[in-house]
C-alpha cells in the first residue's frame, strides 16, 4: 500500500501523531492563572508607558514655549556696532 503522498513503504497512518500530553484540569488552571497574571503586568506596564509618554509630551511643549520665550527676550544682535574712534 503506498502512504498519502504515493511513498510506497509508509501507510496514512504513521503519520498521525497521538497527543500523550495530557494536562489536569488544575494544569490548566495554573496556566490560566498564570496567564492572567502576566496579562495584568503588561496592562500595568502598557500604563506606565503611557503616562510616561504624556509626561514627555508635557515636557517637550514646556521646553519649546520657554525657548520661545527666551528668543523674544533676547533676539539675536543682528551686526555688532563698530566703536572706532
Amino acid at each position: 500500500m503506498s502512504g498519502p503522498n504515493g511513498d510506497p513503504d509508509v501507510s496514512a497512518d504513521d503519520e498521525i501523531v497521538e497527543d500523550e500530553d495530557e494536562f489536569s484540569e488544575e494544569e490548566y488552571t495554573a496556566i490560566d492563572s498564570m496567564l492572567d497574571q502576566i496579562n495584568s503586568c503588561l496592562d500595568h506596564i502598557e500604563e506606565r508607558n503611557q503616562a510616561l509618554n504624556g509626561k514627555l509630551h508635557e515636557l517637550l511643549e514646556s521646553n519649546r514655549e520657554a525657548r520661545r520665550e527666551f528668543r523674544e527676550q533676547h533676539p539675536p544682535d543682528e551686526e555688532p556696532e563698530s566703536t572706532e574712534d
